[in-house]
């Protein structure tokens, strides 16, 4: 139950300012929420930080980019000032997800976990390089492996005992240097 209680304690980031749009201070905003329009629902969000604060109206698309209104920003030098903004809310507002869903933020930390139950490491980080999520694990031994977030591959999320089960396809999961054969060891210095 700690471990569900920090997860709703936890910021996501639910877009990116990508720079200013025209020269009366709109933005365009990468938005990483499922459908895009609501990085505006969740009421105002914050700097990464949680310094700054901001309200934001959608007020269309350009590419693959949402155009925003944010309060107080009135001209392009302020729009593009705030460039490369992330923008955060609280995890308990936004809605639960779906079975088999995740939220990265509630991943990150998790304790990584071999099916037989031993350590492996930590989960680091989640990308979407574009063909789906990946997944990446600090293990124990400070080597970070990156796989892909796929059922096969993490058969199991445990968020409330705060661990995932990690079967790495053993053709890419790199093993420690002692483990692989004689013919794959690189010597030192060449």
């Amino acid at each position: 139950m700690a471990q569900q209680a920090d997860m709703q304690n936890r910021k996501v980031c639910i877009g990116v300012i990508a720079g200013a749009h025209g020269v009366n201070g709109l933005v365009r905003v990468k938005s990483f929420t499922a459908d895009p329009e609501d990085v505006a629902a969740y009421g105002p969000v914050t700097d990464a930080a949680g310094l700054r604060r901001f309200r934001i109206e959608v007020t269309g698309a350009a590419r693959d980019m949402l155009l925003a209104r944010i309060d107080g920003v009135a001209d392009r030098n302020a729009a593009e000032a705030l460039r490369g903004v992330e923008l955060h809310v609280e995890r308990d507002r936004l809605p639960a997800p779906d079975a088999d869903e995740f939220y990265h933020a509630d991943l990150i930390g998790l304790a990584a976990r071999s099916k037989d139950g031993s350590e492996i490491g930590a989960v680091t980080a989640l990308y979407d390089y574009g063909a789906g999520d990946m997944i990446e694990i600090r293990t124990a031994g400070g080597r970070v492996e990156l796989l892909p977030f796929t059922k096969s591959v993490v058969p199991e999320v445990d968020l409330e005992h705060g661990f995932v089960v990690i079967d790495p396809p053993s053709e890419t999961y790199a093993r420690p240097e002692d483990e692989r054969p004689e013919d794959e060891r690189v010597e030192a210095g060449t």
